[in-house]
């Protein structure tokens, strides 16, 4: 019975027509160390569009890159002037926004994806922003949405990047993506889609790990997992600056 099952779903996948267009991509680095000089990096993403049949005439070919970092909890607070001071007033629990990221396109987006291939694969930024609760929260919860992506689209942390894929001969292409100092370690998903029409016709996914080294790493796994002896040693060394500090001023002044 198993090997019948196993016959049908090969003479099923034998039936589907072959793809005519198909992504083939790499990446310039698939890691980054951030060390504590790190002042940023960018990513070279590059690749090629594979035919198995004459290019198809009509809706012009489009490319869609979107770099994403790990995604966490977001906490958005509103801050209201009270007696003279601002001060956290209400909040939004956003369920999951990525730490960074970022979109290149051959063109407009809206010319690029059609918005239920956006809806789909969660293109745009608002979109890869998950926020299901959010509306029972408060009756204005798109505010804090979009005080977060203002935000950290001011630190750089999300990019729109219309018209940053050189495409050539719509068969290659090429993009860069600067990324900022200020990144959160983890796993970053690469995607690539091809479309036309704007509806997807292929898509690739690959990711690059970023990761604190050296000192910086030393540290945050002290501050981290041992967050007493990080404690007493931050005490001793601050006790150490400041004798060492005092020492040399009362050796100036003898």
């Amino acid at each position: 019975m198993m090997l019948f099952r196993v016959l049908i779903l090969c003479l099923l996948a034998a039936a589907l027509p072959a793809r005519a267009e198909t992504v083939v991509a790499g990446l310039s680095q698939t890691r980054v160390s951030i060390t504590t000089n790190f002042a940023g990096s960018e990513i070279l993403i590059f690749g090629a569009v594979k035919r198995d049949a004459p290019e198809p005439e009509g809706a012009q070919l489009q490319v869609v890159v979107t770099l994403a970092g790990p995604s966490k909890p977001v906490t958005v607070w509103r801050k209201n002037r009270r007696f003279g001071i601002w001060v956290n007033t209400n909040s939004v629990n956003i369920d999951s926004a990525p730490s960074f990221y970022a979109v290149a396109t051959s063109g407009p987006l809206t010319e690029a994806m059609s918005d239920t291939e956006d809806l789909r694969h969660k293109v745009s930024i608002p979109r890869a922003i998950r926020s299901v609760g959010t509306a029972g929260e408060a009756p204005d919860a798109e505010t804090y949405i979009d005080a977060l992506i203002r935000i950290r689209t001011e630190k750089g942390l999300y990019q729109m990047l219309p018209g940053t894929v050189n495409l050539e001969q719509n068969t290659l292409f090429r993009t860069s993506i600067a990324l900022p100092s200020n990144l959160t370690e983890g796993d970053y998903t690469t995607r690539i889609f091809l479309t036309r029409g704007g509806e997807v016709i292929d898509a690739y996914e690959t990711t690059i790990g970023v990761h604190k080294v050296g000192l910086e790493r030393w540290t945050y796994t002290l501050a981290h997992k041992h967050a007493l002896v990080y404690g007493i040693l931050s005490l001793v060394i601050a006790i150490a600056a400041g004798w060492g500090a005092s020492a040399a001023f009362r050796l100036m002044r003898g």
